[in-house]
């Protein structure tokens, strides 16, 4: 699933602004592609359990009902621990 499909679903699923999408350029010496192949695993009995699709929405679901645990990261206390911890700006 090319990466600008997902951000496409994450605004839909949260209702955001399409203009919040930001466009860069590649970074040079950049990967084509990611081909990623489950037959070892898949070898091993392993399968998904979870749809790509259905565990995004969750994932945006659990974010949506736990504010309280990502509105701590944004919170300017939480970025004065980090560059205290880290050494360096959250950006």
């Amino acid at each position: 699933c090319p990466n600008l499909e997902v951000v496409e679903r994450i605004i839909e699923l949260t209702g955001a602004s399409r203009d919040l999408i930001e466009y860069v350029t590649d970074r040079p010496g950049h990967d084509r592609r990611y081909s990623l192949g489950s037959e070892k695993v898949r070898a091993l009995g392993w399968e998904a359990q979870v749809r790509f699709a259905d565990g995004l929405e969750k994932t945006v679901a659990w974010y949506r009902d736990n504010a309280w645990w990502w509105e701590q990261i944004r919170s300017g206390d939480y970025r004065a621990y980090y560059e205290r911890q880290y050494g360096r700006s959250l950006g």
